[in-house]
């Protein structure tokens, strides 16, 4: 099982719960020592007991989704020592933050939460398609509705909101899943989206709230979001229930299947959204 940004929040803990069912887990992080750290403390957390036993395995991989120089090379290491890929778990997101270019020049939102996965998983399908029955597994947010694929500026060149980029990377990701879907038909590779409600994770550190609210809001986070394990029940669900064996496409939030708004379906821009993505990272000249 691969995990992208799986230090922290969602990822870590579907980490966790993928390792308690004897997985090998991957975590591609882009920060190296947090990434240890964090292993460090899920191994603790587990008990060196578990491990023993013939259980899980964690395995941490620098995997920087900024850089399309990061995500071929992650990718040619994992070709090169896996003999076998289940499950990739499209989760590493970036939430919000002020302008900023990726490595490649693209904005960051798009760049991370789209691009950078779009990449990562063309290059790993082989894999996937080798180890069949496998899974995608890509975690957007109900927050897409408020996005547009505006092909005319999909760089934000002509104008940036921080809000509207975000939905609009979480609207490209479940595009995204719905047209690799229908891609991979018959091969036994599944790919499914889904939103893991409101969760208190460090997702939004770039959020500004007023320094006399940030209790309030603290206090309102505790009792009305979701934890991180609860957070990531779907994502954990989709990727190892049996209940969605054979699904592919669909959108999922507290593991159960959501409607999609017209948008989200739009089998034409989610083509198009491809044909742009492909040449944009570089996988067609």
């Amino acid at each position: 099982v691969i995990i992208t940004g799986a230090n922290s929040g969602l990822g870590r803990a579907a980490a966790v719960e993928l390792l308690r069912m004897r997985a090998r887990v991957i975590m591609g992080c882009r920060d190296r020592a947090r990434a240890e750290r964090a292993a460090r403390e899920i191994r603790a957390e587990l008990g060196e007991r578990e491990e023993a036993e013939g259980g899980g395995e964690l395995v941490v991989r620098e995997l920087d989704l900024a850089s399309l120089r990061s995500v071929r090379s992650f990718c040619h290491r994992v070709l090169q020592e896996e003999p076998r890929l289940d499950v990739l778990i499209n989760n590493a997101g970036i939430f919000q933050c002020p302008y900023m270019k990726t490595e490649d020049g693209f904005e960051m939102q798009f760049g991370v939460n789209h691009l950078g996965h779009f990449l990562l998983t063309n290059l790993l399908l082989g894999l996937l398609k080798n180890s069949a029955p496998s899974r995608i597994v890509v975690v957007s947010s109900k927050l897409y509705k408020y996005g547009e694929i505006n092909f005319e500026d999909l760089n934000s060149e002509i104008s940036y909101n921080k809000s509207f980029c975000y939905s609009r990377s979480k609207l490209a990701n479940i595009l995204f899943a719905r047209e690799l879907a229908r891609r991979l038909e018959g091969t036994g590779v599944t790919v499914n989206s889904l939103h893991p409600g409101i969760v208190r994770t460090n997702l939004g550190r770039y959020v500004n709230i007023p320094l006399l609210a940030k209790p309030l809001f603290n206090l309102v986070s505790w009792a009305f979001f979701k934890t991180p394990l609860e957070g990531a029940q779907t994502s954990i669900y989709l990727a190892s229930s049996p209940d969605v064996e054979g699904v592919s496409g669909k959108y999922f939030g507290d593991c159960k299947e959501e409607e999609l708004l017209p948008k989200a379906m739009d089998d034409l821009v989610a083509r198009k959204l491809w044909d742009i993505s492909e040449v944009m990272v570089g996988l067609l000249k």
